[in-house]
């Protein structure tokens, strides 16, 4: 952080999307379609609010429609393309969309608990069925499409509506927060994460709607 101000930094706003359907029924989405509810229409308005004089210079999107409309919202009569990319996408649960959360929880559990007992690189890569996207792997893509932009980008404001999951492991891989602290229920729909990137590093700047992790930020 120190040699912060001497590097050109794209400011990147990260946001999750509003509410959606599967949120309500609490139904596995990863990188399946649900549209965004009423409150989800809603919370996307309230960050827009908050982010009404960020001068955008480009806004990026998960290609999932929630992600979509939550950036269409937010765009506001900004004149800016949005832009679309599948490594902004959640994480894939393959079998597992489409599917109340518990089941993914009851048919996982002895890998689940032998997950937890790992610490590091081992909790990470560690794949909890064929058709599961790793931590590392969600993480892997997002960064360096983040990376990306944030090169094509320098001494701009670019908005990334994505979804928790992939801010979420950006976070834990930064040390921002630990994987506990993120748990679920830590970040609300709408909630984003100013990030200052040189297209190497990340420096988080503010969180909003995100549960802080203690002693932190």
């Amino acid at each position: 952080m120190q040699q912060e101000n001497k590097k050109i930094y794209c400011t990147l706003y990260l946001v999750r999307h509003g509410e959606t359907e599967w949120n309500v029924k609490k139904i596995n989405q990863g990188q399946s379609e649900s549209s965004l509810t009423e409150n989800g229409i809603a919370q996307a308005k309230e960050t827009a609010e908050k982010l009404k004089e960020i001068k955008f210079d480009a806004i990026f999107s998960s290609d999932l429609s929630r992600a979509y409309r939550t950036a269409e919202i937010i765009k506001l009569d900004r004149n800016v393309v949005i832009q679309t990319s599948k490594f902004l996408r959640e994480r894939a649960h393959g079998s597992f969309e489409g599917k109340h959360a518990d089941v993914m929880k009851n048919t996982l559990k002895d890998k689940l608990k032998e997950r937890e007992n790992l610490i590091g690189n081992e909790y990470h890569s560690f794949r909890l069925a064929p058709d599961v996207e790793t931590d590392e792997e969600v993480v892997n893509r997002f960064t360096k499409q983040l990376k990306e932009i944030a090169t094509t980008y320098p001494n701009k404001n670019v908005l990334v509506v994505t979804h928790a999951g992939c801010i979420k492991q950006l976070l834990i891989k930064i040390g921002y927060a630990d994987r506990k602290t993120l748990s679920g229920g830590s970040f609300r729909q709408g909630g984003y994460a100013k990030v200052l990137s040189d297209g190497i590093g990340f420096f988080v700047k503010e969180v909003q709607g995100i549960r802080k992790p203690e002693g932190g930020e």
